[in-house]
């Protein structure tokens, strides 16, 4: 009889062992499913917020190099021509001294060498500042001296000593300049 006490007790117990431990299981499993879920949808946020930011620097990236090619195409003959522009200096201060009627053909020969030049400048977008006459302007300027003089309005250019560029629509020599003065 005892082992029928045992096995009558014995089922019971073993039974509501299993129903307890179902029980307790049951949501402990649940709650670590919504546990790990939760950390899975966290990390998955984490993720495509990353994807986000890593897409937005790739696309920062590609217009950063879209302009500094564009910039190195417009502007990338800058040293070359900054090396010419001496050279048509010296051109134009030569026609400026010398006189028609001596040496014509050299004269000559200088004017169609300075108007190749230019031509060639211009094929690359380098025009020159007109200067005398318009206001000064410090952004395309640089004032070598002042003059009184009453033929100008005040802070006029009134001479040139330099010719100024530009590259595009960028400054690539400000022009040398004599400025009017109120005369007092």
């Amino acid at each position: 009889m005892e082992t029928k006490d045992i096995v009558e007790i014995s089922p019971p117990e073993a039974g509501a062992e299993e129903e307890t431990k179902s029980d307790t299981q049951a949501p402990e499993t649940g709650s670590s499913l919504e546990e790990q879920l939760a950390a899975k949808e966290k990390e998955a946020r984490e993720n495509w917020d990353r994807f986000l930011r890593e897409r937005a620097d790739l696309e920062n990236y590609r217009k950063r190099v879209g302009r500094e090619k564009e910039e190195l195409l417009n502007y990338g003959n800058k040293s070359l021509i900054e090396e010419i522009l001496p050279i048509i200096d010296n051109l134009e201060r030569a026609l400026a001294h010398a006189s028609e009627d001596s040496q014509g053909a050299v004269v000559e020969g200088i004017r169609m060498t300075h108007a190749m030049l230019l031509t060639a400048l211009k094929k690359f977008n380098v025009t020159p500042i007109e200067a005398v006459g318009a206001p000064f302007d410090s952004a395309y300027h640089q004032a070598m001296a002042q003059v009184p003089t009453d033929q100008y309005e005040p802070n006029t250019v009134v001479e040139e000593y330099q010719k100024g560029y530009m590259l595009k629509e960028r400054l690539l020599r400000p022009s040398m300049v004599t400025v009017a003065a109120p005369v007092k």
